[in-house]
């Protein structure tokens, strides 16, 4: 049971150190609207949405009242848009009507995204999900809220690299597409591997086909609590560094826990996962850089980073598992550019490159994340580093993920706006060596041998 004292003890940390519960997710099964007329298919669908989350605001609301702990963000996740709309949409175009629905429902229940425009092509696409797949720059660019991501590897099938390569063409279209807002298409678009079935977090949320009918989902964040929990051990061993960062997560999971019984109580809604990120933002003390710095970095991106790093998301890990009987999703660190201040004072300063960000995916909860390169880069370069990014995930059985934004116009030296919690970012130097002629071998790579493991 979770006590008014542990209540109590969070309102320091809400008020002085930047926690809060980044988002509440309600995932819902979209598999009973399938239906071969497409109107007929969008009319469910908006009726599911609209029926399933309209208490869902008011809700976290009530519970931000009553608690005192800000809920930053209320969203929805959906099954993928490929397999639900599979039956009815023959085109590109037909899965649009889908995407204009979706933003419409999301914003009749005051939800700020919703996540599932997605498809899942590790070993293959069906032509319904290269539909889809090829509809993502029309969609991210004519609607507001919808967030779309592919999953186009895993440890057990290996990657496919015809999806790799279309993926990459997709970025580059949908930069085009939303070239006047600095490509911000892009920010809401991940492509995945191993990608989980219950996470909460946007651009990659999604309802897997294992899930209920509805479910809700947490996500909570809190570097500056950390940051701070740091700063009281400073010239300490490693072991009382373990320490600290577990007993904080701790603590800081132990909210999404309380928040997450009292949403799904008041719901009516079965209770999923926990997931125990660290998620940064542009405010100032809210920055997973700075925690790494507070650990005995000058600066992120010098030698000792990716150290650093691990030992941080292992031990998040560790001390959220014991706060909550639920944990999934990604849970671990996240190291977006754009979204954490420390980590663009560290590109503008020299010290973190394109290359130091794809090693410390090795040992990070994601991968790649809000990345702007310059808007010149080709869809063969693009497709070349999601395969990198894809590569890492499959041979150590972990999610990675890219979001990768080629801002059209701009170039090294420049800065893209993306505002609200997405911030803004350099534009970071890419390696301009070609790639075309691995990118355009068609097939998969097989997945690793240790895969086999049935």
């Amino acid at each position: 049971m979770i006590n008014m004292y542990e209540v109590s003890e969070t309102n320091k940390m809400i008020e002085h150190e930047n926690l809060d519960v980044r988002t509440i997710t309600l995932g819902i099964s979209l598999l009973d609207c399938i239906d071969s007329d497409l109107n007929e298919l969008n009319r469910k669908i908006y009726e599911k949405i609209t029926k399933t989350a309209e208490n869902l605001v008011s809700v976290g609301q009530d519970i931000e009242k009553e608690f005192g702990i800000p809920i930053v963000n209320k969203r929805i996740s959906i099954t993928p848009i490929a397999l639900a709309g599979g039956a009815a949409c023959k085109s590109p175009e037909d899965f649009v009507t889908i995407a204009e629905t979706l933003d419409k429902a999301a914003g009749k229940v005051g939800v700020n995204f919703i996540g599932g425009y997605s498809a899942l092509v590790s070993k293959g696409m069906t032509k319904s999900d290269e539909n889809l797949i090829r509809s993502i720059p029309q969609a991210l660019s004519e609607t507001e809220r919808i967030c779309s991501s592919v999953n186009v590897g895993s440890t057990k099938t290996g990657i496919n690299m015809d999806a790799v390569r279309l993926c990459g063409e997709i970025v580059k279209a949908t930069a085009e597409a939303t070239k006047e807002r600095d490509s911000l298409g892009c920010a809401k678009l991940v492509v995945f591997c191993n990608a989980p079935d219950d996470n909460p977090f946007m651009a990659g949320a999604f309802l897997g086909v294992t899930e209920a009918d509805a479910v809700i989902n947490v996500g909570v964040s809190g570097p500056g609590v950390v940051k701070k929990a740091l700063e009281k051990v400073r010239g300490k061993g490693f072991e009382e560094l373990c320490e600290t960062i577990k007993k904080t997560a701790f603590k800081v999971t132990r909210v999404g826990q309380l928040v997450a019984g009292e949403a799904s109580q008041r719901l009516g809604v079965p209770f999923g996962i926990v997931d125990l990120s660290l998620a940064p933002t542009p405010d100032v003390g809210d920055s997973v850089a700075e925690i790494l710095e507070e650990i005995g970095l000058e600066r992120v991106g010098a030698p000792g980073t990716t150290a650093a790093l691990a030992l941080l998301n292992d031990q998040v890990k560790k001390g959220g598992v014991m706060a909550s009987s639920y944990v999934g999703g990604l849970s671990g660190a996240f190291i977006p550019v754009s979204e954490d201040q420390g980590m663009i004072d560290a590109v503008n300063a020299g010290s973190l490159t394109l290359e130091k960000l794809e090693a410390m995916t090795c040992v990070c909860s994601v991968g790649l994340d809000m990345i702007a390169v310059p808007g010149k880069t080709s869809a063969s370069t693009i497709s070349g580093i999601i395969a990198d990014e894809m590569a890492i995930g499959m041979v150590n059985q972990k999610t990675t993920a890219v979001r990768l934004i080629p801002v059209i116009g701009k170039d090294v030296g420049d800065t893209a706006e993306f505002g609200g919690l997405l911030g803004y970012a350099p534009i970071m130097p890419v390696n301009e060596f070609g790639c075309g002629t691995f990118i355009s071998r068609q097939g998969r790579i097989p997945a690793p041998i240790h895969s086999f493991k049935n």
